[in-house]
């Protein structure tokens, strides 16, 4: 019989095992685990993001229920206190080297020429306040941030960090490279005037709501042009400098772009894009959306909101296996160009993730036992109808 893969070994095949070797000495990673090492604490993780188990009980059975399955996975049977060690152990800075390493495979498209090029950039909270008392707090919550670089074009997060939730978000974008002639997107969070500066002088541009005690002076108003956008008008573009004391002489081309939406709410956006239509300016910020319905799905479908250990290193090694595991869907579903909705997808890759078949034909129903249906009569025998 013809060997098949089972689904979760072919989910895991983009992972590179020679390159993850590396960096598990790199960080000495099995140091104090050699018989659970990191390859087994990563399936195991990720089978508990794919599947839903959420806890490390639930992890054990179901993962040891399908014991035929682990030599081709590399991995032997797990016990619940040998995964809580790992989990406290083990550095999550192995997890999210190799979460940066996948996405830049998943996030690598050829640009077109002319082609706008967005990255989007925000936080999200991740509250352990039930876990234990000593998470640092930001005065709204306490606990972790995510923060994330997300491509809207390829749909995929392209860096991660994890930080205490009083860290201010402009800490993760200042140590983001830039690229040229990509345009940022973020919100008011990442108002850091030495930043906009770093990004102007890479030759690549911001789009961002400014803060509401900012003072401007316009010094040029623009044509507006075609103003009605998906869902928003754009009524305002002006070209301005911040008025307010010690702030005036800041080197940088601003443009201040008034938008009214459909709900009639109104906002300004800040770019040092010159030369674009405003009405392109305000589709660039409307696509921000995009990173928020992203962390929404992520905290719906992985998980990042009940976690299988009270330690900090063990939330880390869970958020970072929950990144590994969107990304490692997302590759999959691109590799087999599947038509089903990245949810419907999700779904069958738990609902058969020890089945031996072709990823690529998930959703198909198993093929019919062709032997079963012949009939086994001797051609010269009596044959009765009944009507």
């Amino acid at each position: 019989m013809r060997f098949a893969s089972s689904i979760l070994s072919s989910l895991l095949k983009p992972v590179d095992r020679r390159g993850f070797k590396a960096i598990v000495e790199k960080h000495d990673g099995d140091a104090y685990g050699k018989s659970f090492n990191s390859w087994q604490h990563l399936v195991a993780l990720l089978f508990a993001q794919v599947t839903g188990s959420a806890s490390l009980r639930s992890i054990e059975i179901a993962f040891n229920a399908q014991s035929n399955q682990h030599f081709h996975l590399g991995c032997a049977r797990i016990a619940r206190s040998t995964l809580a060690d790992a989990n406290a152990r083990r550095p999550a800075a192995i997890f999210a080297e190799l979460f940066a390493g996948l996405a830049a495979g998943l996030g690598r498209k050829a640009r077109q020429e002319g082609a706008q090029v967005l990255r989007l950039i925000d936080s999200t909270p991740v509250p352990l306040a039930a876990y234990f008392d000593c998470a640092a707090s930001n005065g709204r919550i306490r606990g972790l941030k995510l923060h994330v670089l997300h491509d809207p074009e390829a749909n995929c997060p392209l860096r991660a960090d994890i930080t205490p939730a009083n860290v201010n978000d402009i800490a993760f974008g200042r140590g983001l490279t830039i690229e040229p002639g990509v345009t940022y997107v973020f919100d008011k969070g990442y108002c850091h005037f030495g930043w906009w500066t770093k990004i102007n002088e890479s030759a690549a541009f911001f789009v961002t709501r400014p803060k509401i005690n900012m003072r401007w002076k316009t010094l040029r108003k623009r044509s507006v042009g075609d103003a009605q956008g998906d869902g928003f008008v754009v009524t305002g573009d002006r070209e301005v400098r911040l008025a307010s004391r010690g702030d005036s002489k800041l080197p940088l081309f601003l443009r201040r772009i008034t938008i009214r939406r459909d709900t009639g709410d109104v906002f300004d956006v800040i770019t040092n894009d010159a030369s674009r239509p405003a009405l392109e300016i305000a589709a660039c910020y409307k696509a921000r959306w995009q990173i928020e319905l992203f962390f929404k799905w992520l905290k719906q479908n992985l998980h990042i909101r009940k976690f299988i250990a009270m330690n900090e290193n063990a939330i880390r090694l869970q958020i970072f296996a929950a990144m590994i595991a969107f990304v490692l869907l997302s590759l999959a579903r691109r590799t087999t160009k599947a038509k089903l909705t990245f949810k419907r997808f999700a779904e069958l890759v738990a609902m058969f993730i020890h089945s031996r078949r072709r990823i690529a034909e998930i959703e198909k129903p198993p093929p019919v036992n062709a032997s079963g249906a012949k009939s086994r009569r001797h051609p010269g025998q009596l044959e009765l109808a009944y009507v």
